[in-house]
């Protein structure tokens, strides 16, 4: 070849965007999509809004022993998490597989591990939404926060993993129709009796779920500062269990 000839290059114009930019740009983008979906505002925000206020102002309910505002805040917390880390995700990911975006974006550069994480980072980020929206409103009912409430991040953080896990792996075996039944139908009766907001009388049954153990350990990290040791491992379990059980069954389309 002369020196003067051209060349055609077809080497790549760049490379591809490192794997934990790519994440965190698609945990934020799925976390605008659920603050922007009135549905999924009313699920995650104004719903657990309005049961904090009824049960704290209802004196009636026995919420246990302890401020009655953070035991109220506890409780109201937990049925956030559930709300958004599986109600919301169960739903969100039920639809997109259904449609088509879940194996279009597992054989994207993001890929199915890239996918799975930032569907956790997202609910993550909206968790925190929910800490601080449901705290400002516990301010104005009575509860004063302090330095003790970090006890329970611990909970918070395998609370949201089990039921990601759980919201997922329903998702990923059940078609959309019955995984929109399915998960609405659970957070009502998660709500009821599941030991979420309220202790609830079936509690050698609750303790052993996630939701028991979920609900236990905020409500006492917040009334008394302390880490519950026992529902931690409850919780534990249940996020290794639905892990285990989601990366066997979960079905791209």
């Amino acid at each position: 070849m002369t020196t003067g000839a051209s060349v055609l290059d077809l080497s790549p114009a760049g490379t591809a965007t490192p794997w934990l930019p790519r994440v965190l740009r698609q945990a934020a983008f799925e976390t605008t999509i659920a603050l922007r979906n009135g549905e999924q505002l009313l699920l995650t925000l104004v719903l657990p809004a309005l049961v904090l206020v009824g049960v704290t102002r209802v004196t009636s309910l026995d919420l246990g022993d302890g401020p009655r505002p953070a035991l109220a805040l506890g409780g109201v917390v937990a049925l956030a998490v559930v709300s958004t880390a599986f109600t919301g995700q169960a739903i969100g990911t039920g639809f997109d597989r259904r449609n088509g975006v879940l194996r279009l974006l597992a054989t994207s550069p993001l890929g199915r591990s890239g996918l799975l994480a930032g569907k956790v980072l997202s609910v993550l980020a909206l968790v925190v939404v929910q800490v601080l929206v449901l705290g400002l409103i516990a301010g104005f009912l009575g509860w004063s926060p302090s330095a003790s409430a970090l006890a329970a991040v611990p909970a918070l953080l395998l609370g949201a993993a089990a039921f990601t896990a759980l919201g997922l792996l329903l998702a990923g075996t059940v078609r959309a129709e019955g995984t929109l039944a399915v998960a609405n139908f659970v957070w009502v009766l998660l709500l009821a009796g599941g030991g979420l907001v309220l202790p609830s009388p079936l509690a050698p049954v609750t303790d052993v779920l996630p939701s028991g153990a979920l609900g236990t350990a905020v409500r006492e990290a917040l009334a008394g500062g302390t880490v519950a040791a026992g529902p931690l491992v409850v919780l534990g379990v249940w996020t290794v269990a639905c892990s285990l059980a989601c990366a066997r069954w979960f079905r791209w389309e």
